[in-house]
């Protein structure tokens, strides 16, 4: 599939999308600011989250919409709360999708209901995500389906029924489905990432995969590259000393930059299947072998393995002939 015409999927580059979040702060020029960190990083798209607090849930302090103990977010006492403090105002969406258009790089967004996919569809989002929670949410998978664009399906709170009814309902509308593997804790641990299902989502889906990472760290994303995602989510914050809603999990700008220019490193060393000696590789063929006269050989005498052998350099017969 095409997301603003960058191509996606087998032997095409790693799609690497840098994840904004809630780590604008609140702050429009914050947000701008990442849009900038993420293009310098060399990221193909930038991602916002558009939803309101009171579009996804709302504000109760009965048990069911408190934020448990122990959770990361745990201050913030109830679910909207939360997502008050993390939203990405909707009247800051046209002016970003301007200064992206602006600044030349790709942004899209993670659609959560209805009314903020009306306002992203008059925006011409060219792609659409679908986080984890709302993967059950039906009604909207259909609405998204019908716009025509690139979705990418997250699958961090699904399970296999779940990703199954969820492709199943987009796929009567579009082919133009990636689905990306992720564990829905931050931070994610490794011991519960299991890569491989990646893989596996590939062969049964038939469709580009990737991999939207929540674990510390930038050497997660670069394995799942290496292992065939052709997406790369990655949350991430202008510095290390940032503090945001999400900057305890995300990665800072220059250790983003790292982390792709050792993805395209990686995608220039698998390269081609290529049987031939390398040009560089050529320089060196006196590190051959090749069959030498060690000892002298007096005229009548019988030619042996004691006065030829096969050693380096190569420049004469091939060893292949010492028997003849």
């Amino acid at each position: 599939m095409l997301i603003d015409g960058v191509k996606i999927g087998t032997n095409s580059p790693c799609y690497i999308v840098g994840e904004i979040s809630a780590n604008h702060s609140g702050k429009i020029s914050k947000l701008f600011r990442l849009i900038n960190k993420a293009k310098s990083a060399g990221v193909n798209a930038v991602k916002i989250q558009a939803y309101a607090a009171n579009t996804i849930t709302i504000d109760s302090n009965l048990k069911d919409f408190r934020i448990p103990k122990k959770n990361s977010w745990e201050k913030y006492k109830n679910l909207y709360k939360l997502y008050e403090k993390g939203q990405t105002p909707l009247s800051w969406l046209p002016k970003i999708f301007k200064y992206c258009r602006k600044k030349k790089i790709t942004v899209f967004a993670s659609v959560f209901d209805i009314s903020s996919l009306k306002l992203l569809k008059k925006l011409k989002c060219p792609a659409y995500k679908i986080a984890s929670p709302e993967i059950t949410d039906i009604p909207l998978l259909e609405e998204v389906s019908k716009t025509g664009k690139p979705i990418i399906l997250s699958t961090g709170l699904a399970n296999y029924q779940d990703l199954k009814l969820a492709y199943k309902t987009l796929k009567k509308n579009t082919n133009k489905i990636a689905i990306l593997k992720c564990i829905s804790s931050y931070p994610a641990k490794i011991e519960e990432l299991n890569l491989n299902t990646m893989m596996d989502i590939k062969k049964q889906y038939k469709c580009p995969v990737g991999f939207s990472d929540h674990t510390l760290g930038k050497e997660c994303s670069i394995l799942a590259a290496a292992m065939g995602a052709e997406i790369i989510e990655k949350h991430f914050i202008e510095n290390k000393s940032d503090k945001s809603l999400d900057s305890f999990f995300s990665l800072d700008a220059n250790s983003l930059k790292t982390m792709i220019n050792q993805i395209r490193d990686n995608e220039i060393a698998k390269g081609k299947i290529d049987y031939t000696i390398t040009k560089n590789s050529k320089k060196n063929m006196n590190g051959r072998r090749s069959l030498n006269v060690v000892q002298p050989i007096l005229k009548g005498k019988q030619i042996t393995v004691n006065n030829v052998k096969s050693i380096r350099p190569s420049y004469g017969l091939h060893p292949k002939y010492l028997k003849n």
